[in-house]
């Protein structure tokens, strides 16, 4: 069953197309990793799954909420349909966005509270829970300027775990952080899914892709280009923009391609 439907998206910035008829299925517990080159359209897309960017044409699907987009369609009466389709989604950003006034415990009750109309005391315990499962029991009365990157990080990803969603989307989670504080990040999301959470990752980490990943959807101006199996995807890519990205980013650390030889992109 397709948790997340995207089909034909576009999407522009003004005279700049970024996406360009989009197709994308999720299933139901699978973890899809997008890559590509900056400026590829990943974030655009993510954004898009969820209305955060409306898109100027093309349906979003979330759980069976349908919503098709474009100027001829308006805003106007859906605005029910759209907060529907933004619960059952949660969104974890490159830089965090915690509200620096509220502790790590508040962050993460808000959602339930504001949002779930969750009262207070099983917000509490809800969050506590959380923050316990992402290793940060101890931090629950810190605010974000005490906790380091990859602690802003995992507190983000209980406050997006406490909106109970049906997929969980990443934008680059760990490329605001130092590259020691990675793994602490990347744990927390090898044990969502090997939970079986439903999740959509724009990252550029291909060893942490590879070992995650049921599929890799592969971007490149706008389109998607290659789209395959995490292990296929990784060891016998068949487009050669592919091919030549994957010998940029660190073909040794993969594990993959044989280094390029002079002359080859």
């Amino acid at each position: 069953m397709s948790v997340v439907k995207a089909h034909q998206v576009h999407k522009r910035f003004g005279d700049l197309d970024v996406l360009k008829g989009i197709d994308l299925e999720v299933e139901r517990g699978e973890v899809v990793v997008l890559m590509g080159p900056s400026g590829s359209g990943k974030t655009t897309l993510i954004r898009c799954l969820n209305l955060l960017e409306e898109p100027d044409a093309g349906r979003i699907e979330v759980c069976g909420q349908q919503i098709e987009c474009g100027p001829r369609h308006g805003r106007r009466g859906r605005a029910a349909q759209v907060r529907d389709l933004r619960r059952r989604t949660a969104m974890v950003f490159q830089q965090f966005n915690l509200f620096p006034h509220l502790t790590a415990l508040q962050n993460v009750m808000e959602g339930p509270i504001a949002i779930r109309r969750m009262p207070h005391s099983e917000a509490d315990r809800l969050a506590r829970t959380l923050l316990a499962r992402v290793g940060l029991a101890d931090k629950c009365d810190s605010h974000p300027a005490k906790l380091s990157g990859g602690q802003k990080q995992r507190v983000a990803i209980a406050r997006a775990l406490a909106m109970e969603p049906e997929v969980i989307l990443f934008d680059e989670p760990t490329s605001a952080l130092d590259p020691e504080l990675h793994s602490e990040v990347l744990q927390v999301m090898r044990e969502l899914a090997a939970d079986g959470m439903t999740m959509v990752i724009v990252t550029h980490e291909t060893a942490f892709a590879r070992e995650v990943a049921d599929r890799v959807v592969f971007m490149d101006g706008g389109k998607v280009i290659e789209q395959a199996p995490a292990n296929r995807f990784f060891t016998a890519p068949a487009h050669p923009r592919v091919q030549a990205f994957l010998h940029l980013v660190g073909p040794a650390r993969n594990g993959t391609l044989p280094a390029a030889r002079a002359g080859e992109p």
